[in-house]
């Protein structure tokens, strides 16, 4: 595909970067079964998730995991989770598949189009407006993460009290601040790392995308500017950290085993991964699994990525959301490094 030829697709497809704010998704319902059972906790048919336009379904996995017995007793509304306690009961003593149960469509994005250019109903106006080349079938068109993220900025992606929640719990797992030797990596970090006011220690590194915005985060003593999707390896030694937090950022990883792997190998034994997420997210970049899914698949998801990238202890899950239905739902996966790893 020509230069030219690609620039009109971007145009016509690239939404204007000062307009992109974090959206809710739609809501998901699904069933829970009745039994708690462990021998019955299997991977059946049952729970169908929207369909992703131009992507496709994305949520093959779940149409065989939701309906899975023990989740909770009786019928909830997923996407809000309102019922205490159903969050924390995802995760636990899950009858994991043998193999990792994604396909690679499930981390296409929305930003990811295929043009048939030779199709009947192909009319976008781009036929009029480029050449085409008689040979060419079908083109691929990614908007790039660095263009997207080019622009700092200096907004939170969820609203306040899901902020000062998020916050509370890094005051409880986190290391005393300013502890001798302790080193935290804060991935896919930004300008704000919503960590407790004053919170210090000597080594905390940011990884981000925008270096303006890394620069104007105040408990960073470090930041490394990289694009986990195009290089998930991290470039840090073995057993370097003794903590990586990750808030509402990891539903945008398309190679999140990759990246849990580099993360297992830079954590110390016993080391803490926290990744933090709400209902909120960039449409256009998060992965199709995530968007065709809701809040409980979530937790099943992250979960995944710890168990199938090896050497984490079995995850666990918290629903710290301060006020639901009222603002912002806000969870917790986390996992620990094993110590044979």
């Amino acid at each position: 595909m020509s230069k030219k030829m690609s620039r009109m697709i971007s145009l016509l497809v690239l939404p204007q970067q000062q307009q992109i704010y974090p959206c809710r998704l739609p809501t998901i319902h699904t069933r829970a079964a009745n039994s708690v059972s462990e021998s019955q906790r299997k991977w059946k048919i049952g729970f169908k998730a929207p369909r992703r336009l131009v992507l496709g379904l994305g949520a093959s996995f779940w149409s065989q995991f939701m309906s899975m017995p023990g989740r909770a007793r009786g019928k909830y509304h997923i996407a809000l989770a309102r019922q205490k306690g159903v969050i924390e009961e995802v995760l636990k003593n899950v009858d994991w598949p043998q193999q990792f149960p994604f396909k690679e469509e499930d981390f296409q994005r929305f930003d990811e189009y295929n043009f048939d250019f030779n199709h009947p109903t192909f009319d976008i106006g781009l036929s009029s407006l480029l050449y085409i080349p008689s040979k060419l079938k079908v083109v691929m068109c990614r908007s790039p993460d660095s263009l997207f993220y080019d622009a700092p900025r200096f907004v939170t992606h969820i609203d306040d009290p899901a902020i000062a929640a998020l916050t509370k719990y890094y005051s409880k797992v986190f290391p005393p601040s300013n502890t001798p030797g302790i080193c935290i990596l804060d991935m896919c970090s930004s300008w704000v790392s919503h960590f407790p006011k004053g919170y210090k220690q000597a080594c905390i590194v940011g990884l981000g995308m925008n270096e303006e915005e890394l620069k104007r985060n105040p408990v960073l003593t470090e930041y490394v500017v990289q694009d986990l999707n195009l290089n998930p390896k991290l470039p840090f030694e073995d057993n370097s950290f003794d903590v990586i937090s990750n808030a509402v950022s990891v539903d945008y990883l398309s190679k999140p085993i990759e990246v849990f792997k580099e993360m297992c190998r830079i954590l110390k034994p016993g080391g803490l991964a926290i990744m933090s997420f709400s209902n909120r997210c960039f449409w256009t970049k998060a992965i199709s699994i995530w968007t065709s899914t809701g809040d409980a698949d979530h937790v099943m998801i992250v979960g995944s990525y710890f168990h199938y990238s090896g050497g984490f202890e079995p995850p666990q899950a918290v629903d710290i959301s301060p006020n639901p239905g009222r603002s912002d739902p806000m969870y917790v996966v986390f996992s620990t490094k094993a110590s044979t790893a």
